[in-house]
């Protein structure tokens, strides 16, 4: 059973009751068995989870800060949304009330909300919702042309006629043009390493 170690390197952990106690040993790290890694979707939810939560460790290890908490979960929004909109907005009422909950409260309640949310898979429908609302967020500063191409692009995905890399990518191209703060931070548009190419299949 493969699962991410405290360098975020996946490694394979034995089967049975060895496996089981792991996992309820360290119940935040991602775990899944090799034969569920050989589907592309459960292997990208996996290594989606795997950066993901070391961006989460990298981010709030150093300074347990409410605005280090804030930061990630707003650059993570649409990401997280592609996996549970309910819990991504069970999420942004807790960082937006993160000033008034103790420390010792707020973290494990956020983290906790994060491991759940990753774990549910994300969805074309979902992931269509989210560009689309990206596509609206970039507003009027895409042509008629550009927004229908977007458009377009993402109902292709939604329909499984394309691969999430194709309006992605289109995406990330206009948000480089324009400059849009909010989008240019996403990790939805870039939640792991290009070179895994986990997002090219339709």
């Amino acid at each position: 059973m493969p699962f991410v170690g405290p360098a975020g390197v996946s490694r394979r952990v034995g089967a049975g009751i060895f496996a089981r106690a792991f996992v309820d040993r360290f119940p935040l790290l991602p775990v899944e068995d090799e034969g569920g890694l050989q589907d592309p979707a459960i292997r990208e939810n996996f290594v989606e989870r795997i950066f993901c939560l070391r961006r989460y460790r990298d981010a709030t290890k150093p300074r347990r800060s409410c605005g280090a908490l804030v930061a990630f979960h707003l650059a993570h929004e649409l990401q997280l949304a592609a996996h549970s909109p309910k819990l991504t907005k069970e999420m942004g009422t807790l960082t937006g009330t993160a000033k008034q909950v103790p420390a010792a409260e707020l973290y494990p309640r956020y983290e906790e909300l994060l491991v759940r949310t990753l774990a549910l898979r994300a969805t074309p429908g979902r992931s269509a919702n989210v560009l689309r609302r990206a596509v609206g967020r970039l507003g009027k500063r895409l042509s008629p042309d550009e927004k229908r191409e977007m458009l377009e692009a993402i109902e292709a995905y939604r329909q499984g006629r394309a691969p999430l890399i194709v309006p992605v990518t289109l995406l990330r191209h206009h948000v480089r043009r324009v400059g849009e703060p909010y989008l240019s931070v996403q990790s939805f548009l870039s939640p792991h390493p290009a070179e895994t190419a986990l997002r090219n299949h339709a």
